[in-house]
This record gives structure tokens, C-alpha cells and sequence, in this order.
């Protein structure tokens, strides 16, 4: 089992009664159910930020192509019309 440590964290008299309560009611500790939520929203935004990062690298990259924005605006105002177009290519 891995080591772990303390951290203190202030919560609104609200969110710390809705932690009581569900602590309660799951029969978790509120430690517990605290660590919990802390690394399912740490996962979460790694993952965000690594999409993020290799998507600016993947733009910044000479592969990198660009269609119009406007082009884009006109393609998708054309859904579900009889005019609708092939979506925009750079």
C-alpha cells in the first residue's frame, strides 16, 4: 500500500454537511470519499490538458492545416438542407 499524506482542504458549511451525509449513507469516510473525488478530477484534467497540449503541437506542427472559420460556419448553417455541401478541406 502506498504511502499517502495530509492535506487540508476548507469546504462551505453546505458541501461539508452534503460530505456528511454521503458518508453516512455509504458508510465511507469522509478521507475516503475526499480522496476519491480528488483523483477522479485529477485524471480528468490531465487528460484534458494532455489532449490540449497535443493538439497545440499538432498545430504548431508544419503537418498543421487550417480551413476557414467562416467556410465552417456556412458547412454547418447548411445541415439538414437541400444545399448542404461537402464538409470544407484545406
Amino acid at each position: 500500500m502506498s504511502q499517502s499524506e495530509v492535506v487540508t482542504v476548507r469546504l462551505t458549511s453546505e458541501l461539508k454537511a452534503k460530505l456528511d451525509s454521503l458518508s453516512a449513507s455509504t458508510q465511507r469516510s469522509k478521507s475516503w470519499l475526499a480522496a476519491e473525488a480528488i483523483a477522479q478530477y485529477v485524471e480528468q484534467e490531465a487528460w484534458q490538458i494532455e489532449g490540449i497540449e497535443s493538439a497545440v503541437v499538432l498545430a504548431d506542427s508544419p503537418d498543421a492545416q487550417w480551413i476557414e472559420g467562416a467556410a465552417v460556419e456556412a458547412w454547418l448553417d447548411s445541415w439538414g438542407t437541400d444545399s448542404e455541401p461537402s464538409a470544407p478541406c484545406a
